[in-house]
């Protein structure tokens, strides 16, 4: 009984462009209590392998976190089996703006201790005690309140290619950063302010909206779907779009464009540009924001050094990265002392400041 992926990424794209048929790109979550994670893990794994889904799943014993692919002719029954199963039945399944067949390569479902990782050991934290979820036109009223603070939960190198206008956005690395700090930030509004949140499918802000109703917040608000079933509504209900930039994505595409604002810049030069690559020297493979100029003069290398070594035979590559480990640059999503060109850093409540 085959329980784990058998095929190189390589292989896999093969026999996809070889089928040649349409995938959808599929996210969705569930805060829920399961019991045997391992048991549910491969529960899923078997009855996904056979309709080719492909993705990342993380399986906890407070929920499911799913990031995946499936071939469109498939979907039905991948929903079918979605609706068998008690705490999933008529799950929102986020479904991509943009599609790749080629988002995911692999099939991977993982046990993880949390499905998003937040840093918390406080045993009375209910994570399904959550805000109020609000859809598109609502979300547009709220963010308009003076009463209501705007708060992105993502990390700095999702927010810095796009966010929604007046947005507080964390100079964070990881989503256990943020809950402290904004909690500390915005003690003093508990009770008279709207806390209104937002990440680009939802998972994040509804760990966080509970979070902070067990802080003592009195009105706790979170976008419904996140970001892309935001930018579906918009165009659906032909909404005013308030997101500006793109929407960064945890797959091959990197990110889906929501509006033709460029509000990011290239981390080597300066220019105007908000796509992400991952430097080709494998033992580096830092993510930054990189131009076409630059991406074609520097190879898809984030440094002259990287540059140097893609251009050596193999097996000194090889040589050069064992033992190594990975590089902390990778976790550093562009904040490598050696790019030349550096987003400026804010202060994470500079706007709630300036307008104060």
């Amino acid at each position: 009984m085959q329980l784990y992926n058998n095929l190189s990424a390589k292989e896999r794209a093969e026999l996809i462009e070889k089928a040649g048929k349409e995938r959808l790109t599929i996210s969705f979550y569930k805060y829920a209590k399961i019991g045997n994670t391992e048991i549910f893990r491969n529960h899923m794994y078997l009855a996904w392998e056979p309709l080719d889904v492909l993705g990342r799943i993380y399986i906890a014993t407070e929920g499911i976190n799913a990031q995946l692919s499936v071939p469109a002719e498939n979907f039905d029954a991948f929903k079918n089996h979605l609706d068998t199963i008690t705490f999933l039945e008529n799950v929102r399944l986020n479904i991509a703006i943009e599609h790749d067949n080629y988002a995911f390569l692999k099939l991977k479902v993982k046990v993880r201790h949390k499905i998003v990782a937040d840093g918390l050991n406080d045993n009375t934290f209910d994570v399904t005690n959550k805000g109020v979820h609000v859809g598109a036109e609502q979300f547009n009223a709220l963010i308009e309140d003076p009463d209501t603070v705007l708060v992105d939960m993502r990390n700095h190198y999702e927010s810095e290619i796009g966010h929604f206008k007046n947005a507080i956005t964390p100079d964070v690395d990881t989503f256990r950063e943020s809950l402290d700090l904004i909690e500390e930030d915005l003690r003093a509004h508990k009770e008279d302010k709207n806390l209104v949140m937002y990440c680009t499918g939802g998972i994040r802000c509804e760990k966080a909206s509970a979070y902070y109703k067990h802080k003592g917040f009195k009105n706790v608000y979170q976008l419904e779907g996140g970001i892309i079933n935001y930018a579906r509504q918009v165009e659906a209900k032909g909404l005013e779009n308030k997101f500006i930039g793109k929407n960064f994505v945890f797959d091959q595409r990197r990110s889906e464009r929501i509006s033709d604002d460029v509000i990011a810049n290239c981390h080597q030069c300066g220019k105007p540009a908000d796509t992400h690559t991952n430097c080709a020297n494998e033992a580096c493979h830092l993510l930054f924001i990189q131009c076409d100029e630059c991406k074609e003069k520097m190879e898809n290398c984030c440094s002259t050094q990287c540059q140097e070594i893609i251009h050596l035979p193999y097996e000194e590559q090889k040589a050069l990265r064992k033992g190594q480990g990975n590089s902390n640059d990778i976790f550093k999503k562009g904040r490598a002392d050696h790019l030349p060109f550096k987003k400026d850093l804010r202060n994470i409540f500079e706007t709630t400041k300036q307008t104060d």
